[in-house]
């Protein structure tokens, strides 16, 4: 018998390893246990030695960020190694006299002073001293100088469709200057010359720089939809900034739905009243909608409303159950409503009291009308319907939606109103005029945003980029790679896109999930319709958006990590 030390281990020098020999068997043995070992240690060594490489492969971000990069990137911008330190209480703006809206640009300088001054505020005051030595070094940078070519129309100019937007700007030994012919080309210019500044060894660092700049798009919208979920003026004060720092121009306010009808009418206070989830709490009064107006405004962004007819109008019938279609079951109603009654010359009556009062309160000149996901069941079984129908020679649902949309079309033209229309209204044949914008949201998108502007109808794209849409991990690549015009060519037909919006229903967010639901996911959105339609690199993508997604949290956007493990410097 051959008999180990107890346990059967091995011991680590084998003049100490007590085995008694009683046979040639028990030799071979040995040699075995031997040989075991051997290759047991040598395989532990090397799963020791995959792990420790495997775990330095893993140390450190998944991405690592750029450092003053500017999202949405640029059309043309070249950068030299040449510096300037930036110390925030001694750098300041100089403006032209007679602007003709110096409290307006003096809102957006006092901003983004206080951005440069919050991400400089552990800067310490001699700390350029210690680049004195180094050939690149241009010294401080202390002001910006800032050229309104055209000056302001007023104070209370507003951002409208197709405003310039272009700026240039200038940073080298001369100097920083930023130029632009309107104020809404200064807003951008000064976003972008606050994003070249990054922290560099406890400095504010700003790099020599020349960018050329202005939009692909005129129209870059985001929606937000306060009906299946009442959102506060704080959330969508932040939403506005995040659109600001990622150049939106559009908030696409999708306000009342069949859930809930949260704005406060001055013509009918009772459709908030009994329409909102609660008539105090969870409505916008006219204050509050005005506040939201003039938030945008000083970003540069345009507020388009959104009143849904004839669908998604459960919530107005609570206050006015008239307005809406009685359903029948066996020839009686059977106390369900549909879409609103397109039979009623009431009807029109009230959307046009109401809708005059929506011009009146939002100064854009577009009125978004909806005109989507019409539910024809309940015109189908009212009797009262279908002998309208047959009284005028109306022969499909389609064409009775058509119908009501006409006349609402008709209400808005009297009323001096352009507006925008679901992408049903113009596949179901409404008569539009040219200056009518088809909004685009279904699945093959892209043809049906060809046909449009095919008929010479102009079109915002939005199939792509519904942000209730959700894959797992950092899923913003899959909207960055959408091409709005990827199947069209022809010159005329691609200058009727205006632009395209990214779209954030509210059926499965609330105050508290939808800041990160929203960016950075919209922020690729951003990019792919202001910068140049050759900019593709995902890679190049991934990195400035880790550092544009940092500089965010910063500045109080709760944006969401984008491309998985990492850290905010």
């Amino acid at each position: 018998m051959c008999l180990l030390n107890k346990g059967h281990q091995l011991p680590n020098d084998l003049d100490r390893f007590k085995i008694r020999l009683d046979s040639k068997i028990c030799s071979y043995k040995w040699r075995s246990v031997l040989i075991n070992h051997t290759v047991t240690t040598m395989l532990k060594s090397i799963i020791l030695f995959s792990f420790l490489v495997g775990c330095a492969l893993a140390l450190g971000p998944a991405v690592l960020a750029t450092k003053g990069a500017v999202w949405p990137k640029p059309q043309a911008e070249e950068k030299t190694q040449d510096y300037y330190t930036i110390l925030p209480h001694g750098f300041n703006f100089k403006v032209p006299d007679n602007v003709g809206c110096p409290n307006f640009l003096n809102d957006a300088l006092t901003r983004y002073w206080t951005i440069i001054a919050t991400a400089g505020s552990k800067v310490s005051q001699n700390s350029w001293t210690r680049f004195q030595a180094d050939g690149n070094f241009l010294g401080t940078l202390q002001t910006l100088n800032i050229d309104l070519e055209a000056g302001c129309e007023s104070e209370d100019i507003y951002p409208k469709e197709g405003d310039s937007e272009n700026y240039t700007l200038v940073v080298d030994a001369q100097g920083a200057t930023l130029s632009a012919s309107t104020i809404w080309g200064v807003l951008r210019g000064l976003e972008t010359f606050s994003q070249l500044i990054y922290v560099e060894q406890d400095s504010l660092i700003i790099n020599g720089t020349t960018i050329t700049d202005g939009p692909r798009f005129t129209y870059r919208g985001l929606l937000i939809d306060t009906s299946r979920h009442f959102e506060p003026l704080t959330i969508i004060f932040a939403m506005l900034d995040a659109m600001a720092y990622n150049k939106f121009n559009v908030f696409h306010w999708h306000i009342v739905d069949d859930h809930s009808f949260p704005y406060k009418s001055r013509t009918y206070p009772e459709l908030s009243d009994e329409g909102a989830y609660h008539p105090f709490s969870k409505i916008y009064e006219q204050s509050d909608v005005a506040r939201v107006i003039e938030y945008a405004r000083l970003r540069g962004i345009r507020v388009i409303p959104e009143f849904d007819t004839p669908g998604h109008t459960s919530s107005w019938g609570a206050s006015h159950p008239e307005l809406l279609t009685a359903c029948y079951s066996n020839n009686e109603p059977n106390g369900n409503f549909g879409p609103m009654d397109p039979t009623k010359n009431s009807t029109y009556d009230f959307v046009t009291q109401l809708f005059t009062e929506i011009v009146d309160v939002f100064p854009d000149n577009y009125f978004h009308i909806g005109g989507d996901e019409v539910d024809f069941t309940c015109w189908q079984n009212n009797p009262d319907v279908g002998t309208f129908m047959g009284e005028n020679n109306i022969a499909t649902y389609k064409e009775l939606e058509s119908f009501y949309i006409q006349h609402v079309v008709d209400i808005l033209d009297n009323l001096e109103s352009q507006y925008l229309v679901w992408e049903e209204v113009f596949v179901n044949g409404v008569v539009l005029p040219n200056s009518t914008v088809v909004h685009v949201w279904k699945n093959n998108g892209l043809t049906t945003l060809r046909s449009v502007v095919q008929a010479g109808k102009r079109a915002v794209y939005s199939s792509c980029w519904y942000l209730s849409d959700l894959q797992s991990g950092g899923d913003w690549n899959g909207f960055y790679k959408c091409e709005p015009v990827a199947l069209i060519d022809d010159e005329a037909e691609l200058d009727l896109v205006v632009g395209g919006e990214a779209c954030m229903w509210g059926e499965y967010v609330n105050e508290f999930s939808i800041v990160p639901r929203v960016w950075p996911r919209a922020s690729a959105v951003a990019e792919r319709l202001w910068s140049d339609r050759e900019v593709t690199d995902v890679n190049d993508a991934a990195r400035r958006l880790e550092e544009h997604t940092c500089r965010m949290n910063k500045r109080g956007i709760a944006a969401q990590p984008p491309n998985g493990p990492g850290f905010c410097p």
